[in-house]
Order: structure tokens, then sequence, then C-alpha cells
């Protein structure tokens, strides 16, 4: 009985030895898997958003992030092939900033048939799409009001450059309900000003594009005296386009509040944009989707904050 109950407390022990020398990961339950998916990371703006994202995660310490951006905004194919290999991945969360608001619909509802959570963040997928696949209307989205932003910045536009004022609306990618809401924005803030829509162009969020159709457009109506781009990256290109063309009289606005775009504020070659708080937009998706890991049920829209940004923020 000695030599039996000898052996048996020192297997206890030697049992104990091991798992204090087993890898961490072994003896904790394993961390939960982020999938973020962004869009083009040519853009200033989800570079500083993964750069948030980064390091949230890594601040956090409670879950494993891998995120995957775009070559460019339209190049839907590359977010739909991310969300089916985090599918094949068993990922516990997506958090998804589409593209294209309809084109992106299918992959998520395959998520979510797959047991994933995913979240919705920054555009909006498309209503009619998501009850067509079978998903719920109060879909869980986390962003900005982009219509409200639009005509904050574009208001700001109408009071500097006086009520009856020609601009240019530079639009975003159509197939991006944010471009859509955006535009609204735009057109409400033309409504209340009287000003005069010169020309309303995609340019799909590209800086090159934006080059092309503003000094395409400025040769066409020399009379403008204002731009609405749909986010900084156009920004960037309508004022390159101003510079090219000598044209200091045209005030510029856009909407992100990107570094590039900050200098150009400082500056005087662009009147304002609207911060969104790139940085935190993809960590607010993230703490949603592991909240409902979780057991919370989370629905409908989580609204983040926005604020008009002009030279007089750099005094």
């Amino acid at each position: 009985m000695r030599k039996t109950g000898f052996i048996k407390a020192v297997m206890i022990g030697l049992g104990a030895l091991l798992v204090g020398t087993m890898p961490l990961s072994a003896q904790a339950k394993k961390k939960p898997v982020v999938g973020l998916v962004m869009k083009s990371l040519a853009n200033e703006f989800f570079k500083q958003m993964e750069e948030g994202a980064v390091a949230f995660a890594k601040k956090d310490g409670s879950f494993e992030l891998i995120p995957v951006g775009m070559n460019s905004e339209s190049d839907i194919d590359t977010q739909i092939n991310a969300m089916d290999n985090f599918i094949a991945k068993k990922v516990n969360v997506i958090v998804v900033a589409p593209a294209d608001s309809v084109g992106m619909v299918a992959a998520v509802k395959r998520a979510v048939d797959a047991g994933i959570i995913v979240v919705n963040f920054d555009v909006t997928l498309n209503k009619e799409a998501m009850k067509n696949a079978g998903l719920p209307a109060d879909f869980l989205f986390v962003g900005v009001d982009n219509a409200e932003g639009a005509e904050i910045v574009g208001d700001h536009l109408g009071k500097t450059i006086g009520k009856g004022g020609k601009v240019f609306i530079i639009e975003g990618n159509p197939g991006a309900d944010n471009a859509n809401q955006r535009k609204e924005g735009f057109m409400r803030s033309v409504k209340k000003y009287n000003l005069n829509v010169l020309s309303s162009t995609t340019a799909h969020w590209e800086t090159e594009e934006a080059n092309t159709v503003v000094t395409n457009l400025l040769t066409k109506y020399p009379s403008v005296k204002g731009i609405m781009c749909a986010n900084d990256s156009m920004v960037l290109g309508a004022v390159r386009a101003l510079d090219a063309a000598g044209r200091k009289d045209v005030q510029v606005v856009g909407f992100d509040n990107i570094l590039p775009v900050q200098d150009l504020i400082k500056r005087g070659k662009c009147l304002a944009t609207i911060d969104q708080f790139g940085p935190d937009l993809a960590s607010n998706g993230i703490r949603a989707g592991l909240r409902m890991l979780k057991g919370e049920k989370l629905t409908g829209w989580q609204k983040t904050p926005l604020r008009l940004v002009t030279k007089a923020d750099f005094k």
C-alpha cells in the first residue's frame, strides 16, 4: 500500500510538472481569432485604421487579429476571397468594411451560416440585398452617419463661397452605400445654400482618378468655386489638379481627416474635412464582435462620432 501510494504521489507530481512546462496556449483556453477585412490600404485612411486595430489588439491581448486589405478601392474580389479564407480557417469573428455594399452580402451570409460572428462597419451592407439573402434587417452596423458628416462639411463650404456658388461633387464608388450617403449629405447643403452643381462625377475614391476628373472639369467649367470630395484621397487629387491649373480661388472639402489633408488644411489648400476617427473605427467593430462572442445580442446601428476639422483646429 505504501509503495502504491508513493507511485501515485510521484505520478501526480509529474503531471503537475508537465502542466507547468506546457505552452501557455495549451494550458489556457485558445484565444479567439478576429479577421479584419478593410478596403484599400493604398488609402491613408485605411492604413491608419489598420494601425489602430493592431495597436488595440496588442494592448488588449485577449484575441488574435488577422488584418486584410485590398490593392484598390474597386478590388471586391480580394475582399470576397478574404471572407472565404476566414470561413475556411473557422475564425471566431469577422469585422468587414465592404467595398461593394451589394457584392459583399453573399460572402457575409456564408460566414454567418458557418457560425461566425460578423460585424459590418464603416460602410453599410445594402438593406435590400441583405433581405434577399435572408440576413436580418437589424444586422449590426458600427459606423458614422455619412450623410450627416457630408452635410456638415458641405454647409461649411456653402457658408464660405456663398449662396449660388458653383461646385463640383467628386463622388466615391457608386457600389458603396457610404458614397451614396455622402452625396446625399452634399446635396442637402446644395439645397440649403442654393449651390449650382456643375458636375457630379465619381472618381471611385482614388487620388489619381480624382486628379484626372478635376483637371478635365476645370477646363470645361472654369467658373467653379468649390469642390466637394467624398473622401480625402480624392481631395489630394483635386488639389493637385488645382495647383497644376494655378487655381487658388477654389475651395475644397473632404471626408476622413487623413494626415496629408491635415497638412493641406494648415497650408490653406483645403478648406475642411470630416474626422470619423479612423484609427478607432475598426477597433470599435472588434469590440462589438468580442461582446457578441461572449453572448451579448447586438443589433442595429451603433453610431460612432464625427467632427468638422478646419484650419482653426491647428492654431
